[in-house]
């Protein structure tokens, strides 16, 4: 268990990582810490209001990627 919060840095880390290797379309930073993020060209986009929210949004992503690998549907 952390018992630190999630840095900006670990939050542009971990979303420059899922932008490499294609499992977000696309990320633009805003103010104040914030992300708005879009998985697929047709989502809708998302905003991560503070880096403590990049780790649950980073799980759910990868979540999917291993259900996608395992060949159940989502």
């Amino acid at each position: 268990m952390r018992t630190t919060p999630t840095t900006r840095l670990e939050a542009d880390t971990w979303i420059a990582v899922l932008i490499t290797y294609g499992h977000l379309h696309s990320a633009e930073p805003g103010p104040d810490e914030t992300w708005i993020v879009k998985r697929t060209t047709a989502s809708t986009p998302q905003t991560l209001h503070h880096p403590v929210l990049a780790p649950d949004f980073v799980a759910d992503v990868l979540r999917d990627v291993h259900r996608d690998a395992s060949g159940l549907r989502r």
